[in-house]
């Protein structure tokens, strides 16, 4: 079979282009008549064509990306424009063009008959087991544009709360990389030049200095050792995390370490809520829920604990119980699951856990930067300070035996 690119007019007058497999043009032009669909044009895709339309299975695509697309197509099927219709205008306005590539490959699969669901589960690194479930719930139901709705609701409320992580660290990170930065100049620059200066004057320097003036030499020496060193470790420890046993202690230490655990936990606790109470709202059934709610979770703790209760539930136990046995979750929140599940209202109260959560992590992260702030100017003051100083001791020493 060779693949045809064709253009086509429907009942409306809109133009639709694509590309079909079939043995012959002349079988593409039936089979599209057969869709009651005019035919404009049909001729044998190129190679390079023919790959282009699957180079969006390995890439992946930003966040913003994808809210804006499930907004707008949500917003245009509830307007009453047809799917393929809708699909074929956010083509057009996709800007990121491996996305593009996959919005038109999607479009194309259902205009060749293949579901929605099915056709964006042919790109998992662009649409996540939640998105694909949740549309295969929607067009079950009949209510996709009502079920895109909210799932663009949860994707823009997950990309909030990622946003306020990220822009909590960025201060810290920037002023740590300076420090850094200032350090090394100074170490490998600055020091050299005194150490030429106090070897003139000679005589016994402070200890702080001799101290300073031995990490530079040091650092000088082996400089290109230490940076392969440094590269080495960070490789090989990338390489650990990516490992499930790696993984798995790595997220175990970030809910573990001070200050910052408590923000991580509060973190993958709104995730979960908001995640589970989205799926279970669009009628996906709890069993199916808890599994995609772990595959997205994002920490291999809480991904153990959600799957460990997803068995217990399996074998007729309450969801909150295995919550609760795990540690990972508070105790409240298990209280709250149980309630919902006892009065039928399990994704109402999941929703108050995952707003209050993320008031929570909002909170977490304003204390978080107020008090990085200044722990950091401190330490860069105690760092570069600390060096100009045991500079400066044996020329306060020199000034002071001239006084004399």
């Amino acid at each position: 079979m060779n693949t045809y690119n064709y253009s086509a007019k429907d009942k409306n007058g809109y133009t639709l282009n694509g590309a079909l497999e079939a043995n012959s043009e002349s079988e593409v032009a039936e089979a599209l008549h057969k869709k009651e669909l005019i035919v404009i044009s049909v001729e044998q895709a190129k190679d390079k064509t023919a790959k282009a339309h699957f180079r969006g299975k390995g890439k992946k695509v930003k966040l913003d990306d994808l809210v804006i697309f499930t907004r707008q197509l949500a917003t245009m099927i509830d307007s009453g424009i047809p799917l393929v219709h809708a699909l074929i205008i956010l083509s057009e306005q996709v800007e990121n063009p491996e996305f593009k590539e996959v919005v038109v490959a999607v479009r194309q699969d259902i205009e060749a008959g293949m579901s929605f669901c099915d056709a964006l589960s042919k790109y998992p690194k662009v649409f996540s087991e939640l998105f694909i479930n949740m549309t295969r719930a929607g067009e079950s139901s009949g209510m996709l544009d009502d079920i895109l709705e909210r799932l663009a609701t949860y994707l823009e409320k997950s990309a909030a709360l990622t946003r306020k992580i990220r822009s909590s660290l960025v201060y810290p990170a920037v002023v740590v990389s300076m420090a850094v930065i200032i350090t090394t100049v100074l170490l490998l620059k600055v020091v050299p030049t005194f150490k030429g200066i106090f070897d003139v004057l000679g005589g016994q320097l402070p200890v702080p200095t001799r101290i300073l003036i031995f990490i530079s030499d040091l650092l000088r020496k082996y400089f290109l050792f230490t940076v392969l060193l440094l590269g080495g470790a960070i490789f090989l420890f990338k390489r650990y995390i990516t490992t499930d046993k790696g993984r798995y202690k790595f997220d175990q230490i970030k809910l573990k370490v001070p200050i910052l655990g408590v923000l991580f936990r509060k973190l993958a606790v709104a995730k979960f809520s908001r995640t589970f109470s989205t799926l279970v709202k669009s009628g996906v059934s709890a069993l199916t829920a808890l599994d995609i709610v772990s595959k997205t979770s994002g920490n291999k703790v809480v991904e153990e604990a959600v799957l460990n209760c997803s068995k217990a539930v399996r074998d007729g136990e309450p969801i909150a119980q295995p919550l609760l046995k795990s540690g990972v979750f508070p105790p409240m929140v298990c209280r709250m699951i149980s309630v919902g599940e006892q009065t039928g209202q399990l994704e109402k109260m999941l929703t108050k856990i995952a707003d209050f959560y993320d008031e929570q992590v909002d909170s977490a992260t304003s204390g978080l930067t107020s008090m990085i702030e200044p722990l950091v100017i401190a330490f860069l003051g105690i760092v570069v300070g600390g060096i100009v100083i045991a500079l400066f001791l044996p020329i306060f020493k020199i000034s002071q035996l001239i006084a004399q």
